[in-house]
């Protein structure tokens, strides 16, 4: 008897009908002997009206009572979850975070788990009865709700698998795996069977919808195998993350991930000193605002540099106010901004291995007309910066040059 941990996102619990799906999902579980436990998001829509009643009620809201409120939807579903499931003969309770609980650092919103106490849990599990959790949300310290932020249940799901030290955790979601790229772009893309935790992550931060970061991160940490799946076709088909190890053949590149949401700030000369970087980047991580790709131009004479850097798009504005009021500490000449570019990343265990996979990609964006802006590399990943209008002639080419279409 093993124990597996289920996840259904929003869409999957989205109306009575797919609640009732999940439900014979969970039992065909339960049926193979299983012990099961469930962790639910809100339905699909629920957490962006309960976020828009209490922004529209106060802008400038007490973060803790904003917990309290966007709470309230997975409640809900772990709730219906557990009628459906009695109503089939399934023995099922469903929990909230703090009553197993889930211990999460206090900081409102955007929450970490710090642990998850089993041992009732456990005690139910062993019982035969299947624990319905309402993911994406916990308890701090001073006993209030909070949440992780938005697809936190993901989180939810694999850190309740690794304190169960569960056998999988099974993620249901709309697509039935992870793809070599974003199939509404490339209509040759394939569902990958695995893929590495290392894959996913860089996959997960670079674009890809499928999971979130946070959750990757932990299955990573505390090796749990996690699988894709989808919730509505007949064969789930289904992505395993696991160990590198576990991955017989390691192609160069294995996926094609795209972000639309970059905007590029280059400074135009900086005094090229000691301190001059500080300046720069201090008032940005002061202001909230996370810095990605970073690309820096010395001057002929040495004494003068020309920086460029790249943030989320939605926190352009406030990147461009923290510099320009730092501007007396910095002495930049100009500012200059772009919101109309992309991020396009090829990732893949294989290019540890494998020589000529960055020249390659040059040399493709090169023959296509396409002008690199910024690069950015790491172990596995190569990620360049480009005008946003080139983006899908981009990511279909890369996919084609790789050997990533299907047959």
């Amino acid at each position: 008897m093993a124990k597996i941990v289920m996840k259904f996102g929003g869409t999957s619990v989205g109306d009575v009908n797919r609640i009732r799906n999940v439900a014979r999902i969970v039992k065909s579980e339960v049926d193979n002997g299983h012990q099961v436990a469930v962790v639910v998001s809100a339905m699909a829509g629920e957490t962006n009206k309960l976020v828009g009643w209490t922004k529209e009620l106060s802008p400038l809201h007490d973060a803790r009572e904003y917990d309290t409120i966007v709470a309230a939807g997975e409640q809900i579903t772990a709730g219906l979850l557990a009628v459906a499931l009695s109503a089939i003969g399934v023995s099922a309770r469903s929990w909230l975070g703090w009553q197993i609980p889930i211990r999460t650092s206090n900081m409102h919103g955007s929450a970490r788990i710090l642990g998850v106490e089993t041992k009732l849990l456990n005690e139910r599990l062993a019982q035969g009865q299947v624990a319905v959790i309402a993911g994406f949300q916990g308890i701090a310290d001073d006993n209030r709700v909070t949440t992780l932020g938005r697809g936190g249940s993901d989180t939810s799901a694999v850190a309740i698998a690794a304190a169960l030290h569960a056998e999988r955790c099974d993620i249901y979601t709309d697509v039935d795996g992870v793809y070599t790229t974003d199939p509404r772009v490339v209509s040759k893309a394939q569902r990958l069977d695995r893929v590495s935790f290392e894959e996913m992550l860089e996959l997960a931060s670079l674009g890809a919808k499928v999971l979130q970061t946070r959750s990757v991160e932990l299955a990573m940490l505390h090796r749990v195998p996690v699988r894709v799946l989808s919730a509505f076709d007949e064969d789930p088909g289904g992505t395993l993350l696991c160990d590198e190890d576990d991955i017989v053949e390691k192609n160069p590149v294995t996926g094609i991930a795209y972000s639309r949401d970059e905007a590029k700030i280059t400074l135009l000369r900086v005094p090229d000193q000691p301190g001059v970087a500080a300046a720069i980047f201090g008032p940005l991580a002061d202001a909230g605002v996370n810095v990605d790709m970073i690309v820096q131009n010395v001057s002929e004479d040495g004494r003068k540099t020309d920086l460029t850097f790249t943030v989320n798009r939605s926190e352009l504005d406030r990147a461009l106010s923290a510099i320009q009021n730092a501007s007396p500490h910095i002495g930049y000449k100009d500012l200059i901004h772009d919101a109309n570019v992309a991020k396009v990343s090829i990732i893949g265990i294989g290019m540890r291995t494998h020589a000529g996979i960055a020249q390659t990609m040059f040399r493709t964006l090169s023959e296509k007309g396409i002008n690199i802006q910024v690069i950015s590399t790491s172990e596995i990943k190569v990620s360049v910066l480009i005008a946003e209008e080139y983006v899908e002639l981009a990511v279909r080419a890369l996919h084609s040059v790789y050997g990533l279409d299907a047959k």
